[in-house]
């Protein structure tokens, strides 16, 4: 049964509940919308009640501190947003042990004044049914019911029964009011999916917090989103842990960021962080660009091992006793003896910098070793003056010296011995003399570091000193990482659990991952559900079957996604000659204008500025998205490098000079993986301007 607001009678009466299904269709929209009135009331109520309370009570300026922020997260969580509904589903259960119910599933939960639930948060465990209940396992839900929404009011429902016959829901596919909302047009790059997702990626979102899960995930799958969806869950699911550990995003780039920001809280949640792999791994500035080979072997796994035997070198073998002078009396430990405490802290497995905090206190027992022996009774208070006696210090000094990342990074690409020595047999000579700089600078603070590098420091930085775990981390397109940042990431992890997202065809680095296992790997979770999901929702059939023909090229043996969007979508391929480019393209960003929804405009990143003052000049508004920014405002135009487009999608999508986004890389693998991901950048509508030759392909 499917009803629109246009059969409903003005005017709906008030009700304190929705009918029960069967009703006259009419009737029935004008009580639902009666019924988000009076949530809309409950959520008032509640905001209210918050408002109303005193943090200035508490017992003291602490514990009042603390209180005031968590009524702020409270009251932030309240807000009512008028552009949408507060739920967007609704079940009507049957258990066997129990009487019939409905409840209305949202965004966040609603109570009334009793504490009764007026709509239950789509995280909670009886939203479960609602993604997951079909025909054949209805998990007692009689009916479910989906919504349709413009402008904060109901405007159509759709009922679909799993247990009774009748009605006109179909199991197993999307029904109207789902498929519209899947193909609705939106106002940025990205926005959740939480009143669509598909039973397979319920699974995903609701995966215990130990799990660590990679999922495998064609352009249009929903990967990113069930990501977030995740993340959300998570925290409403495992809150008292993770409130105490932490939940990180780690995205792309900074426009990705910028607008998936809107989406955890639009989830109900506010505390959850964001960072790309350069703000993550952020040990100083980036001067350098070096070779891709280069930059492919500072990534590799092997150098892990490079960096911990250049750090660990630095402990030196004692050579003399360390004498510690105590009024008239001089203590001796023998240099066997310091050695066997140095040993003893090199293999407990402790970091660099821990284990050298120890030595001064090891070594001051080892006197009071020999005080004891000679029949004096020394106390904790001796053990503490000897561990900060000069002479201990400077032993330790000698033999332990204190060190920082940039300095061994330093002296190991500045001195061919000191890496020869680390390499080991990891590298071989042409190798060494691909890291080794020319030119080295005269200090360390005057080196140039490269992005590679940054991984580097990250390594080291830990080697040193242990990086805290979080409890869990969603790390997205995590094919582009290297070994060496895929490491960094599974350090701040280490105690909890990650989701990893990504797909193997949209690797679009040098160091590109071709297998997952070997990526969770070096992520340090060997032990993982690995999940693939092929059924695009969100990119249409004629525009993924297009974007489809690289994949033998570019991920040999990957399956192509497969589209069950019911609108196939529109696809159109224009040929223009040089000097018309952008005159042709101003005509294509005209004409998608001309419907509702957001538009992007995909080019190769040095064609943007030049593209930029055509668009001016012909009176198109746009905005931008770069690397390091997203766009302060909301344009229906973005104007977009092609090295920013991944994770990004629009209802519409304009793709200039497709052979040269593929040249603008440093091999054809990889220049034909960055036009795989333009071209799967659409919703509805793909328009490919050319006026080079297109990719063979493509032709």
């Amino acid at each position: 049964m499917a009803v629109r607001a246009s059969d409903a009678p003005t005017g709906p009466t008030a009700a304190s509940h929705p009918g029960p299904a069967g009703d006259d269709p009419t009737l029935e929209l004008a009580r639902e919308q009666a019924f988000l009135d009076r949530a809309r009331a409950q959520l008032g109520r509640m905001r209210a009640a918050a408002e109303a309370l005193d943090a200035s009570r508490a017992s003291d300026a602490i514990s009042g501190e603390v209180l005031s922020r968590v009524l702020a997260r409270r009251i932030a969580s309240l807000q009512d947003d008028p552009r949408t509904t507060l739920f967007f589903g609704r079940i009507d259960v049957a258990p066997q042990d129990g009487p019939p119910e409905c409840f209305h599933i949202g965004r966040r939960h609603v109570s009334d004044e009793a504490g009764d639930p007026v709509v239950v948060d789509w995280r909670a465990p009886l939203s479960t049914a609602f993604y997951r209940a079909s025909r054949q396992d209805p998990m007692d839900v009689v009916l479910r019911r989906r919504f349709g929404v413009e402008h904060g009011r109901l405007t159509a429902l759709e009922d679909e029964y799993l247990r009774a016959a009748g009605g006109t829901g179909r199991d197993g596919s999307a029904g109207a009011l789902l498929a519209a909302e899947i193909e609705r047009p939106r106002t940025g790059p990205m926005r959740d999916i939480v009143s669509t997702i598909q039973p397979e990626q319920d699974e995903i979102v609701r995966g215990d917090l130990a799990q660590s899960i990679c999922v495998q995930g064609a352009p249009g799958t929903g990967k990113t989103a069930v990501g977030l969806h995740r993340a959300a869950w998570l925290l409403y699911s495992f809150r008292d842990r993770l409130e105490r550990s932490g939940v990180l995003v780690v995205g792309p780039n900074r426009a990705f960021l910028d607008h998936i920001g809107a989406v955890l809280p639009s989830l109900g949640e506010l505390r959850v962080s964001h960072a790309t792999i350069d703000s993550l791994l952020d040990h100083g500035r980036v001067r350098a660009d070096e070779p891709a080979a280069v930059a492919a072997l500072k990534g590799e796994a092997r150098m892990a091992a490079v960096l911990r035997r250049a750090v660990w070198s630095h402990v030196r073998r004692p050579t003399e006793a360390l004498v510690v002078p105590r009024g008239v009396r001089r203590w001796r430990v023998p240099a066997y003896v310091a050695q066997e405490v140095l040993d003893e802290l090199a293999s407990r497995g402790v970091r660099y910098s821990s284990a050298r905090s120890l030595l001064p206190m090891r070594l001051a027992h080892q006197v009071l070793l020999e005080m004891e022996r000679a029949g004096d009774a020394p106390d904790d208070r001796v053990q503490d003056a000897v561990a900060r006696s000069g002479p201990v210090r400077a032993y330790v000094a000698d033999l332990w010296p204190a060190l920082d990342p940039a300095a061994v990074l330093y002296r190991l690409f500045s001195d061919a011995q000191v890496l020869a020595t680390a390499a080991a047999d990891d590298l071989s000579p042409d190798e060494q003399r691909m890291l080794l700089w020319d030119k080295p600078a005269s200090t360390k603070g005057a080196a140039r570091w490269s992005r590679a590098d940054m991984a580097l420091l990250d390594e080291l930085a830990d080697l040193l000193e242990r990086e805290p775990s979080l409890g869990h981390v969603v790390l997205d397109e995590a094919q582009d990482l290297s070994p060496m940042q895929l490491r960094a990431v599974g350090r701040r992890c280490s105690t909890g659990s990650v989701t990893v997202l990504g797909d193997i065809a949209q690797g679009t680095t040098p160091w590109a991952t071709s297998s997952w296992q070997d990526a969770m790997h070096h992520l340090g979770k060997p032990s993982h559900d690995l999940v693939v999901l092929d059924r695009g929702f969100r990119v249409p059939a004629a525009v993924i079957e297009y974007a489809a023909r690289l994949l033998p090229l570019v991920a040999p043996g990957l399956g192509a996604p497969t589209s069950v969007r019911s609108n196939q979508g529109r696809l159109r391929i224009t040929a223009a000659v040089p000097a018309d480019l952008f005159t042709v393209v101003g005509r294509a960003v005209r004409e998608a204008t001309g419907a509702a929804g957001s538009v992007g405009v995909i080019a190769p990143d040095a064609m943007v500025p030049a593209l930029g003052r055509e668009l001016e000049h012909a009176g198109l508004g746009f905005g931008r998205l770069d690397l390091d920014h997203g766009d302060d405002e909301d344009h229906q135009v973005e104007v977009v490098p092609a090295s920013v487009a991944k994770g990004l999608e629009f209802d519409r999508v304009v793709v200039v000079e497709p052979a040269a986004i593929a040249a603008a890389e440093p091999d054809e693998r990889t220049g034909l993986r960055r036009l795989y991901v333009v071209l799967t950048r659409a919703v509805s509508e793909l328009t490919v301007v050319h006026a080079q030759p297109l990719p063979g392909p493509l032709a």
